[in-house]
């Protein structure tokens, strides 16, 4: 009888094609584009659901599923409370790394880099084409912080939904976008016989260098 918890015979086995070199772009944002595009066409729900890895000024760890709103050359792209745990870490540790998989493709995406807050304008923009709902809760909630219970919540948003009843309502002051300006980016595929395929972007003064590392 297997002991509790004992997981050491589950196995899966990796079916994809293989990733070389010469088959990726020269640049990592255009090659995550082509993998995102078919992420989303397979799992069009949560295709930008990546976890957001963050760590203290004393070096604590945290990690968390966020949504990407949006990327480009500059970076990659999230929106959430600055009062939040991530928010504070990374006022305090402005770096962070970056994880999609998607499963479906047997593939994963890591990306690290420095981190920097996006102006107002880009979260009022944003959060102008939330649903009101989304907006409420925003509004109602300072991430992370100690609530006496659900109720609390439920109340405060029906408070702020009768006060804005007939008006938008505004984008808080402590809500707001970051972007991840990627320093390296690893593109993983699953192979067979744990015999992964890994390229690995790094930036240089001239472009980006392509490595492979071992799996």
């Amino acid at each position: 009888m297997a002991e509790q918890g004992d997981l050491r015979a589950l196995r899966r086995e990796y079916q994809a094609e293989a990733l070389l070199e010469a088959d990726v772009a020269r640049d990592p944002i255009d090659q995550f584009e082509r993998w995102f595009e078919q992420a989303l066409t397979l799992q069009p729900d949560n295709a930008n659901a990546m976890v957001l890895a963050t760590a203290s000024a004393d070096g604590c760890p945290s990690a968390r599923v966020v949504l990407l709103k949006h990327f480009d050359s500059e970076g990659f792209c999230w929106y959430t409370d600055y009062r939040s745990q991530k928010g504070q870490e990374l006022s305090e540790n402005p770096q962070a790394e970056l994880l999609f998989y998607w499963p479906e493709l047997e593939r994963q995406v890591r990306i690290w880099g420095p981190v920097a807050r996006l102006d107002h304008a880009a979260a009022e923009h944003y959060f102008a084409a939330r649903p009101r709902g989304s907006q409420i809760s925003a509004s109602v909630s300072r991430q992370s912080a100690v609530v006496a219970g659900r109720e609390d919540l439920v109340a405060a948003a029906m408070t702020l939904e009768e006060q804005y009843q007939h008006q938008s309502i505004p984008c808080p002051a402590d809500w707001g976008g970051y972007q991840l300006r990627p320093e390296r980016m690893e593109f993983w595929q699953g192979r067979e016989n744990r015999l992964h395929d890994r390229l690995v972007y790094g930036r240089q003064l001239q472009g980006w260098q392509l490595v492979r590392l071992a799996p």
